[in-house]
């Protein structure tokens, strides 16, 4: 690929947006171009003494003026055909980096210029029809390849989506006016109905709600918020109607810092070097090489006429120039591209995506990506005996089936079957009670037994406070019956993770906002390598670039918009799909399912893909190895001297193995 698609148009949302559009026409382009110059190559093929000479047809489709016919379509091949070649052989001579383009345009002018002029009469063979399926494959193997590398830089537009068009302006009054967001200012209030995004950052002055910030802070419960809390614009508000005083807006807003921090951490990646673009630099050298030495030897030391050292000459260019190269590396993007996407593993970013055979630490979210970012219970304790644990259960799942609160939802998410209830009363920010089976029951926090001076002991409740759990008491007729902890649980699929990457010598991180009790919690279960814990979301892109300091190659996996900004630093961002799309969009490669063992798949493809091309590329080469001689005429006093059709078989022979092979790849599971 030409160094100029991959240039970063970063500097604000509008050039992202541009710089998207422009790669889209790109690709329609290259597709456009290269059916016209396919459908402008049969009367090529068909007019080319070389391919009838081939056919057996001797001069039946001859007529006069058909050579200049084929002129004029094949000019009108390689002007139109050949245009994004040769400007990018400019390009890349103006770089100082030649690469394919230098070495297709190299190959494509050579075989134009010496036919025409054989066309109008210096002696000679006519390379019209190697010149115009040369630009054909060329093109349709930049077109693969940029098919393949599209859609990069949404991320912004994405992040700026998590707000919400309009907000409730509570005018002076007391009316509610509902006004597009840039009409807001420091000062003013606003109403936010439950379930609605929050607007902008802001202090709560009036009700009272818990706000879902996981896909700004990654904080898996939801925030209880009450007057003088403060809230980030793009959360979203649950149960209650609360008043905001905005104080940032815009520029200023905490969701505005986190697009900046994703634009800074994307314009700092380093692009990697396709590898076909360097075997394409030294064939480039090869070629002018071998095509000077051709020229020299025949000429100066065996003096053969110039006509013949011209046409060797000629021959060595063109065949120096592998179709196969072309669809060597676009082929295996193709085809492991299509593999992975039917194993819900999407590539975004082709460079990451291959920097993925040499990752050596992969850091993981916790909320929602090694766990579930939903509450379940991991714990039911009876204090006295009288109850069975499965009884406490389904006692407190009876009273907390009308409760919205997420730890409500857990407990009943625990219970297949549920006693009946009545009198359901909610104790306010204390929990909730009821009458299940003729008896009263309460399900509290501990701060309502501290208020109601309910003494118990229990060592097992310190534990589980100390693992970060969330504990809530049950109380049947006024007495403390038991205990339920729940905590944000850990995906059956993360252990598995963690174990094979460590087979692969790859160290497994974890990041997260939550405490450091929950953190080490999860890192024992899963025996991670290392963890950090409590981390605000404008530091994790520190944390990646802290473990990239001790000289590792790193993945982030995550799937909050917190996650944005570290997806991007890491030298392969994973975005886990369940996640918001703004993570997804900054992600190099996207995980439909919330599996990390996707994770693992897709560095074993990257390796196996990485395989593939070398195999390739070899292949696309190595045929050089043998051709490049056999063209020059190393064997002419055999009477062995390739000509320029049997050049072409070669070429095509190799371009078969090559799609061949890239056809072998596949995902290995372990």
């Amino acid at each position: 690929m030409d160094n100029h698609h991959h240039e970063s148009h970063n500097h604000n949302g509008h050039q992202q947006h541009d710089h998207a559009g422009h790669h889209a026409q790109m690709v329609a382009d290259f597709r456009k171009r290269f059916w016209i110059s396919l459908i402008l190559t049969i009367p090529v093929l068909i007019l080319s003494p070389m391919i009838q000479n081939f056919l057996g047809l001797g001069d039946a489709l001859r007529f006069s003026g058909d050579l200049f016919i084929n002129f004029i379509v094949s000019t009108m091949v390689f002007f139109y055909g050949g245009w994004p070649f040769l400007t990018g052989l400019i390009d890349e001579l103006r770089q100082k980096n030649p690469g394919m383009m230098t070495l297709i345009a190299l190959a494509i002018a050579v075989a134009y210029f010496y036919s025409s002029a054989v066309v109008f009469g210096v002696p000679g063979k006519i390379f019209f029809w190697e010149l115009a399926t040369l630009i054909d494959i060329m093109l349709l193997g930049h077109w693969i390849e940029m098919k393949s590398v599209m859609g990069a830089s949404r991320a912004l537009e994405e992040l700026a989506r998590l707000m919400p068009s309009e907000a409730h302006k509570l005018m002076d009054d007391g009316s509610v006016q509902d006004v597009p967001l840039d009409q807001l200012h420091a000062g003013d209030r606003v109403l936010i109905k439950p379930g609605e995004k929050i607007p902008a950052d802001g202090n709560v002055t009036e009700g009272q709600s818990s706000v879902n910030e996981a896909m700004i802070t990654g904080e898996s419960k939801p925030v209880s918020k009450t007057e003088g809390g403060k809230v980030i614009g793009g959360a979203i508000n649950g149960e209650g109607s609360i008043t905001v005083e905005v104080q940032k807006t815009g520029k200023d807003s905490f969701l505005s810092q986190v697009i900046d921090l994703v634009r800074e951490a994307q314009a700092s990646k380093s692009k990697t070097q396709d590898l076909a673009n360097r075997a394409a630099f030294w064939l480039t050298i090869i070629a002018i090489t071998a095509g000077a030495i051709t020229m020299f030897v025949w000429l100066g030391i065996v003096h053969q006429d110039f006509v013949f050292a011209l046409e060797r000459t000629v021959t060595v260019m063109v065949i120096t120039c592998p179709h196969a190269l072309g669809l060597a590396i676009p082929l295996v993007v193709a085809v492991s591209t299509a593999i992975s996407a039917r194993n819900g593993l999407l590539i975004r970013n082709r460079a990451a995506f291959e920097a993925a055979r040499n990752l050596q630490a992969i850091i993981f979210d916790k909320t929602g990506t090694l766990t579930k970012g939903e509450f379940g219970v991991t714990d039911a304790i009876v204090f006295d005996g009288k109850l069975k644990e499965s009884e406490l259960l389904a006692y407190a799942a009876a009273v907390e089936q009308h409760s919205e609160h997420p730890i409500a939802k857990g407990i009943v998410n625990s219970v297949d079957k549920f006693k009946k209830m009545s009198d359901f009363k909610a104790i306010p920010g204390k929990g909730a009670q009821g009458k299940v089976e003729m008896k009263e029951v309460k399900v509290v926090s501990p701060g309502y037994l501290r208020e109601n001076n309910i003494e118990f002991q229990n060592g097992k409740i310190d534990e589980l406070n100390a693992q970060g759990k969330t504990v809530v008491f049950v109380l049947v007729d006024g007495d403390l019956q038991g205990a339920i902890a729940l905590a944000d649980i850990i995906r059956p699929e993360s252990k598995a993770a963690v174990a094979r990457l460590k087979e692969m010598g790859i160290q497994a991180l974890m990041l997260t906002g939550d405490n450091k009790q929950v953190a080490d919690y999860v890192a024992k279960e899963l025996e991670l390598d290392d963890y950090f814990a409590e981390v605000l979301p404008d530091q994790k892109a520190d944390k990646i670039k802290e473990v990239q300091s001790r000289g590792l190659t790193v993945a982030m996996t995550g799937d909050g918009v917190n996650d944005a900004p570290a997806l991007a630093q890491a030298d392969v961002g994973i975005a886990i799909g369940a996640g918001t799309d703004v993570a997804v969009e900054t992600a190099d490669i996207v995980l439909v399912r919330s599996n990390p063992q996707d994770a693992v798949d897709i560095i074993a493809l990257a390796k196996a893909t990485y395989r593939k091309m070398v195999q390739n590329l070899a292949w696309a080469t190595g045929y050089n190895a043998i051709a490049i001689p056999l063209a020059a005429g190393v064997l002419f006093t055999y009477g062995i001297i390739l000509s320029p059709a049997m050049g072409a078989v070669l070429m095509s022979l190799s371009t078969v193995i090559v799609a061949i092979n890239a056809r072998f790849l596949k995902v290995e599971k372990e």
